[in-house]
């Protein structure tokens, strides 16, 4: 038996963690999108085969964003390397604090009291921010949280913490359970997504609308990402899980 025949063995007795949500109509989704639509093709029973045809946007559900999404010139979804499908994954956990407070804004100050628990955040990893916001998935109302203005309070990372995790350790990708990847709150404020247009801007890819992430532990897992291959696609919905060692329970 080959060494990679021996650790998918190996991987598939470990604990599977499901990072994405099922993609429906009635799910939140970037609002200047609309909602997945379905058309039945062809049934068994008609055609002797089951076919559908969908129509959504590329930002819908647990998806990826391509480099070329925020940033012209850079890279568009093939062009991201296999390999970085596959990545140590660490998870800053800011649960409680996202519950008392919705803007909360991922700091660098953040990322470096992690690393004193956990250790150095070593190049080419995935770093997500678990806010627990998966859990508002059911109930639109929650998830979007508007004020009675209609300003949105969602948290999301600082320019600042996305900086570091590029310039000081070279980090390939990050995620979270958010729409989007600055707090709402400073988008209004800055008229624009900056967070987001700093990461994508770098070359690297992120993933938004995540699931699951207060089940996967501070360091020790591996993130998988299935991703499609379109033609100069700027991102697309996919499947994404993590593989946690059974003692990480």
């Amino acid at each position: 038996m080959s060494t990679v025949t021996e650790s998918i063995h190996y991987l598939k007795e470990q604990n599977w963690i499901d990072l994405t949500h099922t993609v429906t109509a009635e799910m939140p989704y970037f609002q200047a999108f609309k909602p997945i639509a379905e058309k039945t093709l062809y049934t068994v029973r008609n055609d002797g085969f089951f076919a559908k045809e969908y129509t959504l946007a590329t930002q819908y559900g647990t998806h990826i964003d391509a480099p070329v999404h925020f940033s012209e010139g850079k890279r568009p979804l093939e062009e991201l390397e296999l390999k970085d499908f596959i990545l140590p994954m660490f998870v800053i956990h800011k649960e409680k604090e996202v519950e008392t407070n919705h803007d909360y804004m991922l700091s660098v100050d953040d990322i470096l009291t992690f690393e004193r628990e956990y250790g150095e955040i070593p190049a080419k990893s995935f770093v997500a921010f678990s806010s627990a916001w998966s859990k508002r998935w059911g109930n639109p109302t929650d998830y979007y949280n508007l004020d009675e203005d209609g300003q949105a309070h969602t948290p999301g990372w600082s320019v600042e913490a996305l900086k570091f995790l590029h310039e000081k350790r070279d980090v390939t990708a990050v995620g979270h359970e958010t729409l989007d990847t600055d707090p709402a709150i400073e988008e209004t404020r800055n008229g624009h997504l900056l967070a987001e247009l700093y990461w994508l801007s770098q070359n690297k890819y992120q993933i938004e609308v995540m699931n699951n992430l207060a089940k996967v532990p501070a360091k020790g897992a591996a993130i998988f990402v299935g991703a499609p291959k379109i033609k100069a696609a700027p991102g697309f919905n996919i499947r994404a899980f993590a593989i946690v060692p059974k003692e990480d329970e």
